[in-house]
């Protein structure tokens, strides 16, 4: 037995045809010298070699489609990208069938065949004024599922009489179904508008055969483009996630059901003063080792009952002597199936804010919250404008013999209820406490809110403020019953802020304001005298009798006054 490999059947092809080429030329040498009957039986050998030739031929021919469509098929399979996948069907479907054009059409969304590549013979994309085609074929091909040839369609009379066919001049048509398993996704048509009779049966065959490969490649490169689009969506969806979550200015750290942190965002990190490596796949108890005491009982609850815990504050003293101020919610952290996989901690620093609101309340103390509304720190400008105000002055009456009888600090105990009672009455008609004078309260009223009936609330507060005194003689030893005396003033005052960047004071001043103190200081225990512009504003509200003209300091003119009675 040889141990030669056999020969590879195109080469055993190839010298055939070669050996019966030979055999055709010496027969043609010696024909002449040879006797009739010979001769005939050479010339039926002469038509045998002929076919033989031929059948040699287009073996060979059909080997070499069957190979091209072998590699282009593995081409086809190993490519995902579906332009790529069209284009290297269609070329190679033109090019083994000698077609003129290709196209390869495609269903969409709705449905719809949509040609979605369409290719010459020199490989080039076919322009949109040559897509002329036959539809009745593509369609028949659509609604049986199986392909058509036709050698020559003007006089085919399955579709000879088809308008289309008539006015393109369409001659040799190829269609055959594209099929995914079961399903038609889509069509490759080819033809010649030139020749007529260039695609066969066996061709056809081949390329339905060829067809169901491709189908396969074009569902492949389809999803891995939906793949591939989904997961750009996914990766998109989770980079914005990641950015929302780094943005969130409240503190999150998410841990597992075992405690260990799992993810921490941005503001947690600055927080509690870690940075990322150090924080996450750690225990709780390591992260927040002086906090987690305080929050126990609560993460046990979320554990246990599957419910969120809101508003939770807790204070911390810190290793360097100082206290935070926290606010957290603790929330079951669930999936997708809504199974409870640990808990998220949402937290806030408060500290600041807490001491910010602890110097508002001691702001609103000293400076009416209504001036308070008005001030815009990046805004602050220096002076100020003119406005119709009622100024009140209040004065304790009695301080200056009781502090030589008292301590200082039961001085400032006793004086503190005093002006508080003073500036509670001026505060409860929406009125400005300007400052406090000693034991004086200065106020007015119409600024920084306009007030059309300023001066009666200057009033009102004047008669709150003798009430107030009453009630507070009743919690008062003997000794320690004082008295206000009030003046009040209706004029025009400039108010804005006086003072320095360092050191600013929100007050009003001018003349109107000076002829309020004066009156003031001329007012008795538990007496309040308004000015004569004061009171035509309200006298058909308040009961008032005049009293004696007042000689005051920095006026040449005696400044008519009335005594507040009581209100109409």
């Amino acid at each position: 037995m040889s141990n030669e490999p056999p020969v590879p059947l195109n080469e055993q092809l190839l010298a055939l045809s070669k050996l019966t080429g030979q055999m055709r030329n010496t027969l043609q040498t010696v024909r002449a010298s040879l006797p009739p009957d010979t001769l005939e039986k050479l010339s039926r050998l002469e038509n045998t070699l002929f076919q033989v030739s031929r059948k040699v031929t287009a073996v060979e021919d059909e080997r070499s489609k069957l190979l091209a469509l072998a590699g282009t098929t593995q081409a086809v399979n190993s490519s995902l990208e579906l332009d790529e996948v069209l284009q290297l069907v269609m070329d190679t479907i033109v090019r083994l069938t000698e077609a003129e054009r290709g196209f390869l059409m495609l269903r969409d969304s709705q449905g719809q065949m949509v040609t979605r590549i369409a290719r010459n013979w020199e490989q080039e994309s076919i322009n949109s004024n040559e897509t002329a085609i036959s539809r009745t074929i593509i369609q028949r091909v659509i609604e049986t599922g199986e392909p058509v040839l036709t050698t020559n369609a003007q006089e085919d009379p399955r579709f000879g009489g088809q308008e289309s066919i008539v006015a393109y001049n369409l001659l040799s048509i190829l269609c055959v179904p594209l099929k995914a398993k079961t399903e038609l996704i889509g069509v490759i048509y080819a033809d010649n508008r030139i020749r007529s009779g260039i695609f066969n049966e066996a061709e056809r065959d081949l390329l339905n055969v060829f067809a169901n490969q491709a189908a396969i490649a074009i569902e492949n490169a389809r999803l891995f483009a939906s793949v591939r689009h989904t997961l750009d969506e996914v990766t998109a969806l989770k980079n914005l996630m990641d950015n929302v979550f780094e943005s969130i200015a409240s503190g999150v750290i998410t841990a597992d059901v075992k405690e260990k942190i799992t993810l921490c965002n941005r503001a947690a990190l600055g927080i509690l003063g870690y940075g990322a490596d150090d924080i996450v796949g750690r225990h709780l108890d390591e992260v927040l080792p002086s906090r987690t005491g305080d929050i126990r009982d609560q993460l046990t609850t979320v554990r246990e009952t599957d419910r969120s815990v809101m508003g939770l504050e807790v204070t911390h003293s810190m290793p360097n002597g100082g206290s935070v101020d926290w606010r957290l919610n603790l929330s079951p952290l669930k999936d997708a199936d809504q199974t409870t996989q640990g808990v998220a901690i949402v937290f806030d620093d408060m500290t600041e804010r807490k001491k910010l609101e602890a110097q508002r309340r001691l702001l609103e103390r000293m400076v009416s919250p209504a001036v308070l509304d008005q001030i815009d720190p990046d805004s602050l400008q220096m002076g100020g404008q003119q406005r119709d105000i009622t100024t009140l002055f209040a004065d304790i009456r009695g301080f200056t013999s009781f502090s030589e009888k008292n301590s200082p600090a039961e001085l400032v105990a006793v004086l503190n209820l005093y002006l508080a009672a003073g500036a509670d009455a001026v505060l409860a008609e929406q009125g400005t406490v300007d400052k406090f004078l000693g034991d004086a309260v200065m106020a007015w009223f119409n600024a920084p809110i306009p007030q059309p009936d300023h001066t009666l609330r200057a009033v009102r507060a004047a008669l709150s403020l003798r009430t107030a005194i009453v009630k507070l003689h009743a919690e008062l030893p003997p000794e320690a019953h004082l008295s206000f005396g009030v003046g009040i003033h209706y004029g025009e005052a400039v108010l804005g802020w006086i003072g320095t960047e360092k050191r600013l004071e929100y007050t009003a001043i001018g003349d109107s304001v000076n002829t309020a103190k004066r009156i003031q200081e001329n007012a008795a225990r538990n007496q309040i005298l308004i000015s004569k512009e004061a009171y035509e504003r309200v006298k058909k509200q308040v009961e008032a009798i005049p009293y004696a003209p007042l000689n005051v300091k920095g006026k040449s003119e005696p400044v008519d006054v009335y005594e507040v009675v009581g209100l109409k």
